[in-house]
């Protein structure tokens, strides 16, 4: 990553936030991969990257009804 570009480091918070989901359920899929967390500090502040949080967005189907159920 380099300073130029647009990728940005986002907090448990702040994605949880952006996906409208409680801050335990983001802990949780980073401790599962489902997102990938970058540990930072003497503490291991979970950062996620803005684009990865897009991706997996972009990977989701929602409302993925059968049409038997419409």
């Amino acid at each position: 990553m380099t300073s130029g570009s647009k990728s940005r480091m986002l907090t448990t918070s702040e994605v949880a936030r952006m996906l409208h989901l409680h801050i335990n359920t983001v802990r949780r899929w980073s401790n599962n991969g489902t997102l990938k967390p970058y540990r930072i500090g003497k503490r291991g502040d979970r950062r996620f990257l803005r684009e990865d949080v897009i991706a997996y967005l972009n990977t989701q189907q929602y409302g993925n009804k059968r049409p038997e159920d419409q």
